[in-house]
């Protein structure tokens, strides 16, 4: 199998396992400081992708430009008053957020 199918394949792993949740259900995570957000410019789904092939570089570049970043207290507040829903997905050990 060449790359780029693997890569895809790999995608749409990721994209089956996105869904949409209450904040409020993350909170151990973000306790934990495991709870990372992705602003929303960036495709969640590459974002995790790129995480779970511990792309530093990339990560890097995203968290230079905040676009990615643990999700901070106003951020959480916010989103518990609001009772928000994020998109999530696991990308052991972090789960990413978007709004």
């Amino acid at each position: 199998m060449n790359e780029s199918i693997c890569c895809d394949i790999a995608k749409e792993k990721v994209n089956l396992e996105t869904s949409k949740i209450a904040w409020k259900e993350l909170q151990r995570f973000f306790a934990n400081g495991a709870a990372v957000f992705v602003t929303s410019d960036l495709d969640l789904v590459e974002v995790a992708h790129q995480f779970s092939i511990d792309n530093k570089d990339q990560v890097a570049l995203w968290l230079q430009n905040n676009q990615v970043g643990l999700v901070s207290d106003q951020q959480a507040l916010n989103w518990f008053e609001a009772d928000a829903e994020v998109w999530a997905v696991v990308v052991k050990p972090w789960i990413l957020v978007q709004e």
